[in-house]
């Protein structure tokens, strides 16, 4: 199966892969081969890619996934390598956020785009917390 991730900024991930685990506004799926044609959007949060022995952890800011034959289109507003986040700058954020939240008066609109910063900075944070104890990032399954 080919896997694209692809966000506004860039192509994130194109690659022939083994599976994909997302997490959809429905609950956590996992695609395989073969799997039949589904469209759901997707929730913020972590994206485990496997090919052969390796998996690739990425942070997804939701989206839409889109399965088709042997082919999965991921559009999101964000993706990223677990390598590629800075744990203190994403804490930094978080901490902005939450501050902007809590001490300045907000419209519904304003309080909706940095609420939405913040649920995406805190699922960044959770997920390369969960993988930094790995030496590597792209993680090689044990045989």
């Amino acid at each position: 199966m080919i896997l694209k991730i692809i966000t506004p900024e860039k192509v994130a991930l194109e690659e022939e892969i083994d599976q994909v685990t997302l997490e959809t506004k429905d609950g956590q799926i996992t695609i395989l081969p073969n799997h039949e044609q589904l469209v759901s959007l997707l929730v913020p949060g972590e994206a485990i890619v496997k090919y052969g022995s390796t998996i690739q952890p990425l942070a997804l800011a939701g989206g839409i996934i889109h399965v088709r034959e042997q082919e999965i289109l991921v559009l999101s507003d964000t993706a990223e390598r677990v390598e590629e986040i800075i744990v203190e700058q994403a804490e930094e954020a978080m901490k902005r956020a939450e501050k902007l939240l809590t001490e300045k008066q907000l419209d519904a609109e304003e309080y909706a785009f940095v609420a939405a910063k913040l649920d995406r900075d805190l699922n960044r944070l959770r997920i390369a917390k969960k993988w930094k104890h790995r030496t590597h990032h792209t993680m090689h399954l044990e045989q």
